[in-house]
């Protein structure tokens, strides 16, 4: 069952005696009432981005400080340098996303070292052809609850996938958020521009908080956070 956004007000204003230090079953700080809705409380992008760079060409931007209007931007803004363009004239293939030489292994820990790109109050033009590991301004802590976050109208109307698969949360989760950001076109975002809303469900069943799990990776993050290497395991039948 969800949510409403009174209910989720009077969550946050409860201290619950079961929580860590008597605290709420919801925390969103910082806090603004006119970002809660009917049913759940809007989010804001951070101010830096990571893209992991093994998908990235050499020579090549991840983004593109907005100059304020289209005409004043081409496609040449995207390299660090004429000659990279020229080469990409040339050599299309070579800069080519579909290119396995700028594949993402997630087996591998080398495959995630990440770059960090500031967005300016200008704005910052994000690439089709790139995925962006972005974060929520607000840092929130769930208790007795699930929490999970969707896109808003106006995001996903602008094309903007603000989180590619991992919208849902975990009941003791604390820390901020990290999205994973893809656009279908050349898109322009604002630090701190609404970027999706977080909801909250009630669950039956005996707990398993994830701030009391050893094997959560992501726990307390704050900012971006790459993705935790994938193990390779072997699941072995039993022999009868």
């Amino acid at each position: 069952m969800q949510l409403t956004g009174p209910e989720i007000m009077r969550r946050m204003q409860m201290p619950n005696p079961s929580n860590p230090q008597n605290k709420p079953d919801i925390i969103i700080t910082p806090f603004d009432k006119k970002c809660m809705g009917s049913n759940s409380y809007d989010l804001h992008l951070g101010d830096v981005l990571k893209v992991y760079k093994s998908t990235l060409p050499h020579g090549m931007r991840p983004a593109i400080e907005y100059r304020g209007a289209p005409e004043s931007h081409n496609i040449q803004d995207w390299f660090e340098h004429v000659a990279y363009y020229i080469d990409y004239i040339n050599s299309p293939l070579k800069y080519n996303p579909m290119n396995p030489q700028y594949l993402l292994d997630p087996c591998s820990e080398k495959s995630h070292e990440t770059i960090d790109i500031k967005i300016p109050e200008s704005g910052l033009i994000l690439s089709p052809n790139v995925g962006y590991l972005g974060h929520t301004v607000e840092y929130t802590e769930t208790y007795n609850l699930f929490p999970y976050i969707d896109g808003k109208s106006s995001v996903g109307r602008n094309f903007i996938l603000n989180h590619h698969t991992a919208g849902r949360g975990d009941d003791g989760f604390c820390g901020q958020w990290t999205l994973e950001i893809k656009t279908l076109y050349p898109t322009v975002v604002y630090p701190n521009m609404r970027i999706g809303q977080i909801y909250y469900e009630e669950f039956t069943g005996a707990r398993k908080p994830y701030n009391e799990n050893r094997t959560s990776h992501y726990n307390g993050q704050m900012g971006p956070t790459a993705a935790a290497i994938i193990p390779i395991e072997r699941i072995l039948e039993k022999q009868k």
